[in-house]
């Protein structure tokens, strides 16, 4: 608000007063934000302040899309990418065409080997129908991710109706049991996490080398849950996370357990040796060119 302008007038803004205020709030402090491809624009975009969605698009006031998240690990980063139903109108129904947006966020991973704390939450589950796809409705996990944030806690984890342990607000758990058992719950009424999946594909190498004795996926009650000899946050962007706390009791001794660091080290020996990418150029004029 300028020194003139009257506490009690909203201004009208023109076109170039908007951009402006755009490039001053977003400029002030470097974004983590190189670039973004927008279908709506049928492009990249490299100015941060221009990294802009419609208002009418459906994902905005109603919720209406799908998303997920890819580590660059050797480029420090992620994408995440939407699938929205698009922009058009402000209804219930969508009437306009689907809208893709993805961004690219500079970030720094590093092997997760510390423990951390966890509790039940208190918010409600989602239903089956909606908890299985990467939507973005997020509510929910966004409730539970700040009950836990109150308690001092990294996450906290649902557990549904019948007393079985479902997922995190954005990750899968998994245990090992006090026989040596991976176990990860069923897959019906939560999401089949990528990395959850990953894990489950490259678990076996543990029991060939006679350190886990079996793999299960299947129902856990809480009891069991808190009575296992490790536990582990599992996701794109950890992979793997020892935890040794839930709901203030320690998970077996209190420790971070050895199966729950060999299972890191499969994920990420798994990460740091995939195949080979092709840098994009993203920078201005290189990209340009190389498409001249």
């Amino acid at each position: 608000m300028s020194a003139n302008q009257k506490p009690d007038r909203v201004p009208v803004y023109s076109s170039r007063q908007i951009l402006e205020n755009l490039h001053a709030k977003w400029n002030s402090v470097k974004q983590p934000y190189p670039a973004m491809y927008s279908s709506y624009f049928g492009g990249i975009i490299l100015d941060p302040a221009m990294m802009v969605l419609p208002i009418d698009d459906h994902m905005v006031h109603r919720g209406h899309g799908v998303f997920d998240t890819a580590v660059i690990l050797n480029g420090k980063g992620t994408l995440r990418y939407w699938l929205s139903a698009g922009p058009g109108d402000f209804l219930l129904s969508p009437a306009g065409s689907p809208a893709f947006y993805a961004v690219v966020i500079d970030d720094n991973f590093s092997q997760c080997r510390k423990g951390v704390k966890v509790v039940t939450a208190a918010t409600p589950m989602k239903p089956p129908l909606f908890a299985t796809m990467k939507n973005v409705n997020y509510l929910p996990n966004v409730f539970a991710t700040m009950e836990a944030a109150e308690k001092g806690a990294f996450s906290s984890v649902w557990v549904d109706e019948d007393g079985h342990v479902a997922e995190g607000p954005n990750v899968n758990v998994a245990f090992v049991s006090k026989n040596d058992e991976l176990l990860l719950p069923t897959f019906d009424s939560i999401l089949a996490g990528c990395t959850a999946k990953r894990l489950l594909a490259l678990a076996p190498k543990l029991v060939e080398r006679g350190l886990l004795k079996r793999i299960e996926v299947r129902k856990i009650s809480l009891e069991e849950a808190k009575n296992s000899a490790e536990m582990m946050c599992v996701g794109s962007t950890l992979p793997l996370l020892p935890i040794i706390e839930w709901d203030g009791r320690p998970v077996g001794n209190g420790k971070v357990g050895k199966l729950t660091l060999a299972l890191s080290d499969l994920l990420w020996e798994d990460m740091v040796s995939g195949p080979e990418r092709i840098r994009v150029p993203y920078e201005e004029g290189e990209f340009r060119r190389s498409n001249m």
